[in-house]
């Protein structure tokens, strides 16, 4: 039986969250089942069933109704200039790379270590001596700051892709949500295309992208790595909780980079909170294998998500936290960031 076959099978029981209270299966995310026991035999509920979903129709985009597509172009049409954020642009950050930062290349310290972070769940546990691992990866550049509402829409009304209407229900500087993983897959196979081609985009971006580079969902090892730098901490500004840098045990979402972080990597925002964030890995144990994350993109599986959001607790909002999504499930608490990777 596969990695992926297990963590499928683990996801059985009654609806609990991640901190082990009852949860309403019908206002927040089912959380059931656990990941694969560690192996001191304690199993934790931390992975996110979010509902079984008929999605392969839903990998290339579809038409709304014409109604939809009126809404939606006075909805982008209506926005105008959105502080920070390029209207010409399809409203990505007013920033000399549109938002992407590098995140030089290197090794980290991947997982968590429950002898210094006593909130950790076991799915973040190495096997073998020591529960956390060196991983090394190479260059990569991610956005500092979640794919937004009005971004988002700028995709939706340009391609005719079917998005759910809740999607756009918040404000346009928010990040999006209801969006299933190949929602976001196709925006960021749409972006690359329409960057690579657009005759404005910046010269290293450019470079980038026509030397065969691509835009995509991060790794959660791309994503861990971003959140914590590679110092090992427990959260992206340090080891405490602090509600002062990231919207989290709240009731909504905020405005993209609404908290500020100095002490964060690479200057990225919003790594803990406002919206859990997905990635392209499998849900499985470690030890992270990055081979997992350049095939299969297709196959169904449940897919790792990071972060935590608005609603969660302290506990939820780690750099190591580990959820799981399938693919067509749709949340208003799940969104997403984008990387450019080799």
């Amino acid at each position: 039986m596969s990695a992926r076959e297990e963590a499928r099978q683990s996801a059985g029981g009654s609806p609990q969250g991640a901190d082990g209270t009852q949860r309403d299966p019908g206002a927040t995310a089912q959380v059931v089942g656990g990941p694969p026991q560690s192996v001191g035999g304690i199993t934790i509920v931390v992975v996110l069933v979010l509902g079984v979903a008929v999605w392969m129709s839903l990998q290339r985009p579809q038409p709304n109704s014409v109604g939809d597509m009126e809404r939606l172009s006075r909805l982008t049409s209506g926005l105008g200039d959105l502080p920070g954020f390029r209207a010409d642009a399809w409203f990505l950050p007013d920033e000399e790379l549109l938002g992407f930062v590098v995140v030089p290349g290197g090794p980290f310290l991947m997982g968590s270590d429950p002898a210094v972070d006593r909130l950790a769940f076991d799915n973040e546990w190495w096997p073998g001596a020591s529960p956390q691992a060196t991983v090394d990866l190479p260059e990569f550049y991610v956005g500092r700051y979640e794919v937004t509402v009005a971004q988002f829409g700028a995709f939706v009304e340009e391609t005719g892709y079917r998005a759910d209407d809740e999607a756009f229900q918040q404000p346009p500087d928010h990040p999006v949500a209801t969006v299933s993983w190949t929602d976001a897959l196709a925006y960021a196979r749409w972006l690359e295309t329409t960057l690579r081609e657009w005759p404005e985009t910046p010269t290293e971006l450019g470079r980038l992208l026509r030397g065969g580079w691509h835009i995509s969902l991060p790794t959660e090892a791309e994503w861990e790595k971003a959140a914590r730098g590679s110092d090992g901490r427990i959260y992206p500004w340090g080891n405490q909780p602090r509600r002062d840098r990231a919207n989290y045990a709240g009731r909504g979402t905020v405005p993209v980079g609404s908290y500020e972080c100095p002490e964060c990597p690479f200057g990225l925002l919003d790594m803990s909170g406002n919206v859990w964030e997905l990635t392209r890995s499998p849900y499985q144990s470690y030890p992270y294998d990055e081979s997992d994350d350049r095939e299969g993109l297709d196959a169904d599986a449940l897919w790792v998500m990071r972060g935590g959001a608005f609603n969660d607790p302290e506990r939820n909002v780690r750099t190591g936290i580990r959820g799981g999504a399938d693919p067509g499930v749709r949340r208003p608490f799940i969104g997403f960031r984008l990387v450019i990777t080799p």
